[in-house]
Formats: structure tokens, C-alpha cells, sequence
């Protein structure tokens, strides 16, 4: 696995945690642009 691929999954894993505590704390537009960044840097995985 090379380090760009663990970069980008620690980025996607970033994103998933940060969609969580912003639901949890009441910004869903705020946890829905960060949901989109993490599917975009998902994407830099396959």
C-alpha cells in the first residue's frame, strides 16, 4: 500500500468522524459538505 492511498483513507476516516460530530452537535450543512470532501477523496482511493 503505498503512502499516498494511506493519506487519503486517514483524510476519508477524517471526514467520516467529523460527519458524525457534526450531526451530533446539530449542523447537518456543515456534516453534508463534509461528507461531500470525504466521498471526493474516496474516490482517490480505487
Amino acid at each position: 500500500m503505498s503512502l499516498a492511498r494511506i493519506s487519503w483513507g486517514i483524510v476519508v476516516l477524517i471526514c467520516v468522524l467529523g460527519v458524525g460530530l457534526l450531526l451530533i452537535a446539530g449542523y447537518q450543512g456543515y456534516a453534508a459538505l463534509s461528507l461531500a470532501v470525504g466521498a471526493a477523496a474516496a474516490i482517490n482511493l480505487t
